[in-house]
């Protein structure tokens, strides 16, 4: 079973972002968390059984970095939760998608990753997550 894990945004200013999604959602972010590996602080907030993740660069080098400087703020992604992400990814890579990673990394929010060009899948980066 695929479902909608979360959506993420890039933003310039965790602080100022993590208080505009306040006032738009009407709740508080549950986790801060800074993911070093991929150069980036987190703020995540619930929205009923999905999630906005906001995505801040802590390196001008960073994937993120690159991203606010091509395309500026706004959706950098979309997540689903997959069961085994090893077999989605051999799923996926069977039906011609180009994955950007061979084995899933540790990422934000205690998950399991891996992510989906955007030249196979319509322009859109696809992550994959699983629960560890």
């Amino acid at each position: 079973m695929i479902r909608l894990e979360h959506i993420g945004i890039a933003v310039n200013d965790l602080a100022a972002s993590q208080e505009l999604f306040y006032r738009l959602l009407g709740e508080e972010q549950y986790k801060i968390e800074e993911v070093a590996s991929e150069h980036v602080r987190t703020a995540f907030f619930k929205v009923g059984e999905s999630k906005i993740e906001l995505l801040e660069a802590t390196d001008p080098k960073s994937a993120i970095a690159k991203y606010l400087e091509k395309k500026g703020e706004g959706i950098h992604h979309v997540a689903f939760e997959v069961a085994d992400i090893h077999a989605e990814m051999a799923r996926l890579a069977a039906a011609g998608f180009q994955l950007l990673n061979t084995e899933p990394k540790h990422g934000a929010d205690n998950k399991l990753v891996c992510f989906v060009h955007p030249k196979t899948a319509n322009g859109v980066l696809v992550e994959l997550c699983q629960s560890i």
